[in-house]
């Protein structure tokens, strides 16, 4: 049997603090996800993992740091997972989903800064992170102002920041940019890891990444169904181990999982009944552990339907195409592919607010409502205008603002109640 602190302890982690926060998320994953009903059997699968989150995955990472290879920790689905498979590394989603070390985080960051910065932090001044502490190479990404502004604290905190710059507006200038820092990149990343990019293993790289956005499409996709095949809450956790699970083994078992899934919707089977009442949820990203909205929406006896988030359909829309056969056509492919997510930070930035409305249509959606996390400029920014268009074409919109803390719960679930109401058929 793994010894899962000794592992933490190699790696620097405060083992008492780390014992309490793992207490807190496997009690608010049971009430959260395991007492939900007529889950699909295929995900025990995932319950497994966020049973190890801090172990099993942990131990594959650093056995694979004792051969050689290297991790590389992100926060941005900007980050080209394909380069970094190509150079046998390992990329990880680093934890930014709870408030966790949030008076040591204040004294780098403004009180005022969004929870996902300020969690950032917190994880690290607190050492319970192990994604952290196991990277060999974290790369931040000037997205936002906030983090742009964060990173240069960030730096002195963590061995090996790497930042990575960002266009701002979809332009010709803008893809160049992004083609430059993706070439910066990758030849950061053979600096890293001494192998190099080649042909060979970029196509491998795009094979492994397009074959699980193709699950997750697929899994979307089962989700127009009516009865739901499958709750929000459960798309969700799949969508975050996304970004922690070894990518061939995930794809296996997001397929194995549609697979159930088609026979459940041929047996019309459901996780609520026909006609309950559906939304969208579209905006800020959900790290682990935040289910707070969603696990209001659903207890609410609300399903949902579609994602319109990085940790959703943005964050894995669209595969990279793969008719290059060289290295340099092949990054162009890769900038082509990323250089189509819709993030809030780009200006102007129509093409999001087309996907919410194609989302809507494909997903049946009754009603959208817009996730912000209180501080985040981008979204909470691009909401009004939203909310305004979306109303206009007679779809129902409720924005939420709120953050980590489960302070608004209460009035979140009357917000959602009188929303239910509106929407519902």
């Amino acid at each position: 049997m793994r010894d899962n602190k000794q592992a933490w302890s190699k790696l620097g982690i405060d083992i008492a603090t780390h014992d309490v926060i793992l207490d807190v998320v496997g009690a608010a994953f049971g009430e959260v996800y395991l007492s939900q009903k007529d889950r699909p059997a295929k995900m025990d699968y995932f319950n497994a993992f966020v049973a190890e989150l801090h172990g099993k995955r942990i131990h594959e990472l650093m056995e694979g740091q004792r051969e050689g290879r290297k991790v590389v920790g992100t926060f941005c689905v900007f980050v080209p997972e394909e380069l970094v498979i190509a150079a046998n590394a390992f990329q990880v989603g680093l934890c930014a989903g709870a408030e966790v070390g949030y008076e040591a985080a204040e004294q780098y960051v403004p009180r005022n800064t969004c929870a996902l910065i300020k969690s950032a932090f917190g994880f690290n001044r607190a050492k319970v992170c192990p994604y952290i502490e196991v990277s060999d190479m974290i790369v931040g990404e000037n997205t936002c102002d906030g983090k742009k502004k964060a990173y240069e604290s960030y730096a002195g905190l963590v061995r090996n920041l790497y930042v990575m710059d960002l266009p701002q507006m979809k332009s010709e200038s803008g893809k160049a940019l992004l083609k430059t820092e993706y070439r910066r990149f990758a030849a950061e990343l053979e600096k890293l890891t001494g192998v190099k990019i080649t042909a060979e293993n970029l196509s491998k790289g795009i094979r492994i990444v397009n074959a699980k956005r193709k699950a997750l499409a697929r899994l979307a996709s089962l989700r127009y169904a009516d009865p739901a095949p499958i709750s929000g809450l459960d798309v969700l956790l799949i969508n975050q181990i996304s970004f922690l699970d070894d990518p061939e083994r995930f794809t296996a078992a997001v397929n194995d999982l549609c697979d159930e899934l088609e026979q459940r919707i041929r047996e019309k089977k459901g996780v609520m009944p026909a006609g309950t009442p559906r939304v969208l949820i579209s905006g800020c990203p959900m790290a682990v552990p935040n289910w707070k909205l969603p696990n209001i929406i659903e207890k609410s006896g609300v399903v949902i339907v579609g994602e319109e988030t990085c940790t959703g359909e943005r964050g894995t829309r669209n595969c990279v195409e793969t008719s290059a056969s060289d290295v340099d056509g092949m990054i162009d492919a890769i900038v082509d592919r990323y250089f189509r997510i819709d993030c809030a930070i780009f200006t102007p930035n129509p093409d999001r607010l087309q996907h919410i409305k194609e989302m809507v249509k494909n997903y049946r959606a009754d009603g959208v409502v817009h996730y912000s996390l209180r501080c985040c400029q981008p979204y909470t920014t691009e909401a009004i205008s939203y909310e305004k268009a979306l109303e206009k074409e007679s779809i129902p919109v409720l924005l939420v603002e709120t953050d980590y803390s489960a302070e608004d719960a209460g009035q979140l679930s009357t917000r959602i109640e009188a929303f239910k109401e509106r929407i519902a058929k």
